[in-house]
């Protein structure tokens, strides 16, 4: 077996130009407390944009091979190691512990071999295949958290989902409608709020042609101050900037404003009057538990979900796949196999 491999690496901050597969990439090998995985299949997130472009107050050690989310088999064990065995199919948790994430403080999944702490594993069950698993983690794990273990979303309730067709997002169709509720999709063009509609949401919205806080209202009724009649129970905005306020304006009295990010800016403009005259509640969720990822790959076993793939890759056209996550032109994950 060769002692390098392929790898899609990040050398310095910039744009996706930046970014090189190469081919002499040493193979890890499992250190103590470690195994090696076989990656079967990775995939992007919005947060892999962040880690090429540099964030402030995170210093990235570069090179670095990029991509948090892993799915694989088994290829070496420590002799420390005694709960996996070469040939075990497991899913990585991307939170190595004691360094961080994966894909950002040590090397990732968009690599032939990625070396993994033995407590990032996860087995898969049988019938969940690489793609499926390496969907999960970051977006679905996320989305999860925020609505089911949060137990944030009920029956019957009207969910409105900024940023819906991204991976958080089509998360977050998929699970609201697994809870029962009615999802009111929002993305940014009329095929994206199409295909929304095909995967279950129950309203979809073009925010580029309609103001999405305006169409609940007309469609739900004017939140009332005095009853709970109009507005809609929750909106799930990971979003940000300007997205913010109109989101407040559109929650019936009593609802409630899930956010678990900031795509689109961290500090937006803010209007406490709507919190307390309507006695809103914003609840944070931050990343995902080993047992986000367990519950999750039990739904697909037993087929209560299936994870919205946009299309698979080779490790030789990752970098095109993240530009296409970057502009926005894809509906679900981007999925590539090294």
């Amino acid at each position: 077996m060769s002692d390098t491999m392929k790898a899609l690496v990040l050398t310095q901050h910039g744009d996706l130009d930046e970014l090189r597969v190469i081919d002499d990439k040493p193979r890890p090998s499992a250190a103590a407390g470690h195994v090696v995985v076989r990656v079967g299949a990775s995939s992007f997130n919005y947060h892999d944009v962040f880690t090429v472009r540099g964030m402030p107050g995170i210093k990235v050690p570069l090179p670095v091979v990029i991509g948090l989310d892993l799915a694989g088999t088994v290829t070496e064990v420590a002799p420390d190691v005694s709960d996996w065995k070469i040939g075990d199919r497991v899913l990585v948790n991307p939170l190595k512990p004691g360094v961080g994430l994966m894909g950002e403080m040590t090397d990732g999944g968009m690599a032939e071999y990625a070396a993994v702490d033995a407590k990032q594993l996860i087995r898969l069950p049988a019938g969940v295949d690489f793609p499926q698993a390496a969907a999960l983690p970051v977006a679905y794990g996320t989305a999860h958290r925020m609505l089911v273990t949060h137990n944030t979303v009920k029956k019957g309730d009207r969910v409105l989902i900024l940023g819906a067709s991204g991976g958080v997002g089509t998360a977050s169709v998929i699970l609201a409608k697994h809870l029962g509720a009615e999802v009111i999709a929002c993305a940014g063009s009329e095929e994206k709020a199409q295909a929304l509609k095909a995967l279950g949401a129950d309203h979809v919205v073009n925010y580029r042609e309609t103001d999405f806080s305006k169409w609940a209202i007309e469609h739900y009724g004017k939140p009332q101050r005095r009853s709970y009649e109009g507005g809609v129970d929750v909106v799930i905005n990971f979003t940000g900037g300007e997205t913010w306020r109109p989101s407040l304006k559109c929650l019936k009295r009593g609802g409630l404003l899930l956010v678990c990010g900031a795509t689109a800016g961290y500090d937006p403009k803010e209007d406490l009057r709507y919190i307390w005259s309507f006695e809103l509640t914003v609840k944070g969720s931050n990343s995902f538990y080993q047992e986000d990822l367990s519950a999750l790959l039990d739904m697909i076993a037993d087929g209560s979900i299936d994870p919205l793939i946009d299309r698979v890759l080779p490790l030789e056209q990752a970098a095109e796949g993240l530009r296409l996550i970057r502009d926005r032109e894809v509906l679900g994950k981007v999925i590539v196999t090294p």
